[in-house]
């Protein structure tokens, strides 16, 4: 989860955009929009669905491995939590 102002920041815009493509979807789907525009769009937000969990899980790497890193406990729970949230991205 981000943690700093900034990178809350950051996650929010994202968010929005992620909502805006989502209504932009809704609505070309209820306008009976051609189904390669809705695939298009579908790929549009999925991408940045993708970017967002990129983003977070790199957060999460970061400050459960990098040179600050603030965990506390088993590393090896740590690593497995890490490898099922990797996992699951890339369902």
């Amino acid at each position: 989860m981000p943690h700093t102002p900034e990178e809350k920041k950051r996650a929010i815009t994202r968010l929005r955009r992620i909502r805006g493509q989502a209504e932009a979807l809704e609505s070309a789907i209820d306008a009976g929009t051609s189904c390669s525009q809705v695939l298009q769009q579908l790929a549009a937000v999925r991408g940045a669905v993708n970017g967002l969990m990129a983003e977070v899980l790199e957060g999460h790497l970061r400050e459960n491995f990098g040179p600050d890193a603030v965990t506390a406990g088993d590393p090896a729970q740590t690593i497995d939590e890490v490898a099922a949230l990797v996992r699951s991205y890339l369902k």
